[in-house]
């Protein structure tokens, strides 16, 4: 009698057990079935072998290409030797990642510039055809595209002549940095460089004096901003770096009077050029 009941018992728990595989596997086959959502594009993004190809043949201005890892052969070997001679960051991540996009990639994609970059001679040379000592803003490793728009924009209103970025490890001409910009990109130049000392040192031979921003520095409103300036803003988290401070001709700062320690690297920016502009547009 026993046995016949505990027969009984595994033969409904089996029965239990195969009717939830089937459900399982049932599901797992409505998912795989089930459309994927494709990962919204960003703006200003390409994809495609042919269109960046395309892209870098025309000049046109480009943040960085991303490419997926084992795609280095044919084409894409063309498109990284392009890329690198226009100093064009190159990045390599699995191909899944490029795959969430749900566009026929080909192992590339390339964010181009929402806006279009200048050389530094041509944001001087703006200067120079307003009659104005040269007034522009270095960016050293900001990171945050919404930190580089609001800069633009407080630039562009305190009168700057243009923008200089690094074209490495530094946010450009992102959707996200001209949005926050509001416009202020359509009328203040920017340039992109490989080596910001270097860019210090002949920007020095044009007669500018290179006014860094950190903590250690002199009050800045205990400076004279007098004649043509360049003033340089370090990265949210570790400021100006070494190379770059060591090019500065004098190093400013903002007295904090609460509890913390620093200021959002756009605010310090904002306060830096408006105290260079009351010097040069005396009311």
């Amino acid at each position: 009698m026993y046995e016949k009941k505990n027969a009984y018992v595994r033969r409904e728990r089996n029965n239990a057990g195969f009717e939830k595989r089937d459900n399982r596997r049932f599901d797992r086959e409505e998912r795989l079935k089930a459309p994927v959502e494709p990962v919204e594009l960003p703006e200003n993004m390409l994809y495609g072998r042919n269109p960046v190809m395309e892209a870098l043949k025309s000049g046109r201005d480009i943040e960085k290409i991303v490419i997926a890892r084992g795609e280095i052969n044919g084409s894409i070997n063309e498109i990284m030797a392009r890329a690198k001679k226009a100093h064009i960051t190159i990045q390599e991540t699995d191909r899944d990642n490029l795959n969430a996009f749900g566009v026929a990639h080909q192992g590339v994609v390339a964010y181009v510039s929402c806006a279009k970059y200048y050389t530094v001679d041509e944001i001087l040379e703006s200067a120079r055809e307003k009659g104005e000592a040269p007034f522009v803003v270095v960016l050293d490793g900001i990171t945050d595209p919404q930190n580089v728009g609001a800069i633009a924009r407080s630039a562009e209103c305190a009168g700057a002549h243009g923008i200089i970025f690094s074209s490495r490890r530094q946010a450009g001409l992102t959707p996200a940095a001209t949005k926050t910009a509001a416009g202020a990109f359509e009328y203040i130049k920017a340039a992109r460089v490989t080596n910001i000392p270097r860019t210090l040192d002949e920007l020095k031979e044009e007669g500018l004096w290179i006014f860094g921003a950190a903590m250690d520095g002199v009050d800045y409103r205990k400076t004279n901003f007098d004649g043509p300036v360049a003033l340089v803003i370090g990265s949210e988290g570790d400021g100006i770096s070494r190379l770059v401070l060591e090019k500065c001709d004098h190093i400013v700062s903002l007295p904090l009077y609460g509890k913390i320690q620093s200021l959002n690297a756009s605010c310090a920016a904002a306060v830096l050029l408006y105290q260079i502009a009351a010097g040069r547009h005396e009311a």
